[in-house]
């Protein structure tokens, strides 16, 4: 049996976006819910009756052959409401204001949509030796593409001699981006977060395991609702305590999002993202000769001219270009992944076409 507990939907996110995209739904009789848990055979929504348990309807699954189309935590579906036992059915998901995708782990070219409808992602690292400013500018990267606004908060500030001197690597790799240092242990620095939380926000916590994200959360609660684990004095790294992606309501209002520790941090997308977080490159490279230089031995590259009088830090220029290299790549797989799909897809209709000309003449 769910909590049956009535539920204001603006403090958990629903505003004017999400009304109005939802109202052919509404003529239909279907009732709004935000997705809080995906689980394997089902999902938990929050509606304004409660907590339901809610499970995909086949029509949708007929309709929507890509798996990003299926919902994920944070997102805002139309269901139909099962009155007994507190059970519902979902029958479609609503447009998507943000999300934040990657590419699935291993060899297959498929988008993993993490999390959907967020305002502000935390990236959190650690500031004893989880601390990887490469990591930093990729997280920053899939949070830059995904439509939600980044902040850095650095972790464990009790673990480390020079905070500051962090920060100020930090600082380097972006200009626009909150960071802010803390200490979730010891509840020290968590008043800077309160200024993003409030009725109707949506924050999500991405970052490599043992940082800190659920100690993070647990402070904000007020209880010890998440469990953290320890974590190896070699490389701080920790084991996956939170297995499971879930969205919980905070006590004054908003949602935060606990992510599992991701060991594969895989672009999906990435050109913009790339763009806004290697803004200082990207200016320079306005003035190479060529339109299509790739800043490694063209004549005329400014790329290569600002590197070579030191102007241009070496370990980010490598690292632009890696992940410069691993997007356009990616670019190509899709492409064929896109004709794949669009074929297995026309198959599929012709297959079914011709099952129905069969029932209904009888004939093979």
């Amino acid at each position: 049996m769910m909590n049956s507990s009535k539920i204001d939907l603006e403090t958990i996110g629903w505003d004017l976006f999400f009304e109005e995209n939802f109202s052919p739904y509404q003529i239909q009789g279907l009732v709004p819910g935000r997705i809080t848990q995906v689980q394997r055979k089902s999902c938990i929504a929050l509606t304004e009756m409660g907590k339901i348990e809610a499970k995909v309807s086949g029509k949708f699954r007929f309709d929507n052959f890509e798996k990003g189309s299926y919902p994920v935590v944070g997102d805002w579906v139309g269901i139909k409401k099962e009155f007994k036992d507190d059970k519902g059915i979902i029958q479609a998901v609503l447009p998507r204001r943000s999300k934040f995708s990657r590419k699935v782990a291993g060899r297959v070219t498929e988008e993993q949509i993490i999390v959907a409808n967020v305002d502000i992602v935390w990236i959190v690292s650690g500031l004893d030796n989880d601390f990887n400013i490469q990591r930093i500018e990729r997280y920053l990267t899939l949070a830059s593409e995904s439509g939600s606004k980044p902040v850095v908060i650095l972790n464990k500030s009790d673990l480390c001699d020079d905070p500051d001197g962090k920060i100020e690597q930090v600082k380097r790799i972006t200009t626009s981006t909150p960071i802010h240092s803390l200490s979730a242990e010891f509840n020290q620095g968590l008043d800077t977060l309160n200024r993003y939380l409030g009725k109707g926000k949506t924050i999500a916590l991405l970052g490599s395991s043992g940082v800190g994200k659920s100690t993070i959360i647990n402070r904000l609660l007020g209880m010890d609702r998440q469990k953290v684990g320890p974590v190896r004095e070699s490389d701080s790294q920790g084991r996956h305590i939170t297995t499971y992606r879930e969205m919980i309501m905070l006590p004054n209002g908003g949602m935060i999002v606990d992510n599992p520790g991701m060991r594969e941090i895989q672009l999906w997308s990435g050109g913009d993202g790339l763009n806004d977080v290697f803004k200082d490159i990207e200016e320079i490279a306005q003035h190479c000769r060529f339109r299509d230089c790739v800043h490694k031995s063209e004549p005329g590259c400014a790329v290569k001219d600002a590197l070579d009088k030191g102007e241009l830090d070496p370990r980010r220029y490598e690292h632009y270009l890696k992940l410069r290299k691993e997007i356009e790549f990616l670019s190509i797989k899709q492409n064929e992944m896109v004709r794949s799909t669009e074929k297995a897809k026309w198959k599929n209709i012709a297959k079914y076409g011709k099952a129905m000309r069969k029932l209904k003449t009888g004939k093979d």
